[in-house]
């Protein structure tokens, strides 16, 4: 679905204010831009689209919104920054562990072959499949459950990204990461949560970088066992 001409001139602007963002995260980027092709799969999937009907006003202001259910469509500068470091190529298959209202979905949805997205709320998984085939997202599954559990029947995945905290990384997840894959996900007790880079080697090796301070809610049922 088209953006009206205010919407479009909103998104540019705050794309604008995300990109002078990835200047002052150049030291956690290595470079001080983000990927050209997150930023148009921004462009390409309005936010007010994504968002409840009374918040759409507020849908281009680069911070977290609240959707119901004591869940929030993430700050826009940290899903930029998140996808950048998953790098999806275009044959990839991603799964999203936080479906929301699936704005992320629908990001990954122009950048990856095909999209799993997993929620554990049933009313968001519900309003999140409905706007994101009105939005032409027919690339994405979504699936209602723990997503502590990933989706295991599509598994492995090239790329997964975590929109909410576990306190320890899931073992599910780690399991269903391919080699050669990357995970993005936030991790830690509430107030001392950290963005984290997980790689996987050729090999099978995995490795976790630590990446930013971040603030997300919670993950729910997630297990506290696995790699900090």
């Amino acid at each position: 679905m088209s953006s009206t001409p205010s919407h479009a001139a909103l998104n540019e602007a705050m794309l604008a204010e995300i990109s002078l963002g990835a200047c002052l995260m150049s030291e956690q980027l290595g470079r001080d831009t983000f990927d050209e092709r997150v930023l148009d799969a921004m462009r390409a999937a309005p936010r007010h689209e994504f968002v409840p009907f009374e918040l759409q006003p507020y849908a281009y202001l680069v911070r977290p919104l609240a959707i119901g259910f004591d869940k929030t469509i993430s700050n826009p500068l940290i899903i930029a920054l998140m996808t950048d470091l998953l790098r999806v190529e275009p044959h990839h298959t991603v799964l999203e562990i936080g479906t929301g209202l699936g704005w992320n979905a629908a990001l990954l949805s122009r950048l990856a072959k095909q999209v799993c997205t997993t929620e554990i709320v049933d009313e968001l998984a519900a309003q999140a499949l409905e706007r994101l085939e009105r939005n032409g997202c027919d690339n994405v599954d979504v699936f209602f459950g723990n997503g502590a559990g990933g989706v295991p029947e599509h598994a492995p995945y090239d790329r997964i990204l975590v929109t909410c905290a576990p306190q320890m990384i899931p073992p599910a997840l780690l399991g269903q990461l391919k080699p050669g894959g990357r995970m993005v996900v936030p991790s830690g007790i509430e107030g001392e949560q950290m963005l984290m880079l997980v790689t996987r080697d050729a090999a099978g090796h995995t490795r976790v970088e630590d990446i930013l301070p971040v603030g997300f809610g919670e993950m729910e049922g997630a297990e506290l066992t696995g790699l900090t």
